[in-house]
């Protein structure tokens, strides 16, 4: 018989504290920016290389916030779908009360045979580094160049949720990374290496992602951040860019479904934050968003419309973007949409 227990018992240590005591436009010219990491990661993570996963990723792949709503065998065949139609890598976040990050990304590995996997992101708050680590080194060496594992800081409610304390995200993020790279493990070391990236919008954890990790993973953008990603991370780290977009013949509607998306993220400080450090102001950002920042971060409207603000960002710097079709209800996975879509991208993908 199941006990009743009670609620998170809340934590006054920092997640640091915890782990420490265990750009030019189009045609951008990669060769002419100077920011960014060293040939030799100090910390055991980004070993794989950016521009290895740059090409492992291919220049659009799909993100989808549905599938962790699904029975693993309905999204098993989404799924399949996505590889079927021709998208390299498909996205998975870790949100509160749905699966979690690692077992989720397993179930889709098993379901699919070449589609690339990547959670975007993993909350560090959500398991202690080893658990991270070795996870990620279980499912990578499992499924060879099919995993990419992607880790964030999170928000303060979210990490509030869970029972922790939401501590400086730089400073938690570093020793974190410090303590996966110390994590010990007896199996099999995957070969190739474990890709990681970072959940980064500013310009230090850009440039963490940069230092420690193969890349970044910005989320929520409008695409003049994805020129200053670019040029605080510099040409190796590769960077994939997350575009939510509602495709629809009918505009109102569409910023509609847009507007819904976007409030809870609005409502957040570090996107708030980010779009600030952008020139959007107060009252872009009050009352679930003016209409032109939602369009700026939500692409709405035809095939046309979304296959253009994809180009935009990859000639902007990104080397991929994950896209993140839309629709009702939520749970709803979007697999018409993704195969309207799919047509007009193929000559991006090569």
């Amino acid at each position: 018989m199941m006990r009743h227990v009670a609620g998170p018992r809340r934590s006054t240590e920092t997640a640091a504290g915890r782990y420490a005591s265990a750009a030019d436009g189009p045609g951008i010219d990669r060769d002419r920016l100077q920011v960014g990491r060293s040939d030799t990661s100090m910390s055991g993570t980004g070993r794989y290389g950016g521009r290895r996963l740059a090409r492992l990723l291919g220049p659009v792949g799909a993100w989808s916030w549905a599938l962790q709503r699904m029975s693993a065998g309905e999204e098993g065949e989404a799924a399949r779908e996505l590889e079927a139609i021709g998208y390299p890598a498909v996205w998975i976040p870790e949100t509160l009360a749905n699966k979690e990050a690692l077992s989720h990304a397993a179930i889709l590995l098993a379901a699919t045979t070449r589609l690339v996997v990547a959670t975007g992101i993993a909350n560090i708050h959500a398991r202690d580094p080893m658990a991270m680590a070795n996870g990620a080194r279980g499912l990578a060496e499992a499924y060879p160049d099919r995993f990419v594992l992607g880790i964030g800081v999170s928000h303060a409610p979210s990490v509030a949720a869970r029972g922790g304390t939401y501590g400086k995200p730089l400073e938690t993020m570093r020793a974190y990374l410090d303590a996966m790279a110390a994590a010990t493990y007896g199996a099999p070391e995957p070969d190739p290496p474990v890709p990681v990236v970072l959940a980064a919008l500013g310009p230090r954890m850009l440039e963490l992602a940069a230092e420690r990790a193969d890349g970044a993973h910005p989320y929520f953008v409008p695409v003049e951040h994805t020129v200053i990603a670019r040029r605080r991370l510099g040409p190796e780290p590769c960077l994939v860019v997350e575009q939510t977009a509602v495709l629809t013949a009918d505009p109102v509607d569409g910023r509609r479904v847009a507007r819904d998306f976007a409030r809870g993220y609005l409502a957040m400080r570090n996107y708030a934050e980010n779009l600030r450090r952008l020139g959007w102001d107060d009252a872009d950002i009050a009352d679930d968003g003016s209409d032109r920042l939602i369009d700026a971060v939500v692409a709405v409207g035809d095939v046309d419309a979304i296959v253009q603000r994809v180009r935009s960002h990859l000639a902007a710097g990104a080397d991929s973007v994950c896209v993140q079709l839309r629709a009702e209800p939520t749970s709803d996975p979007a697999l018409g949409a993704y195969r309207e879509l799919a047509a007009a991208l193929a000559e991006m993908r090569g």
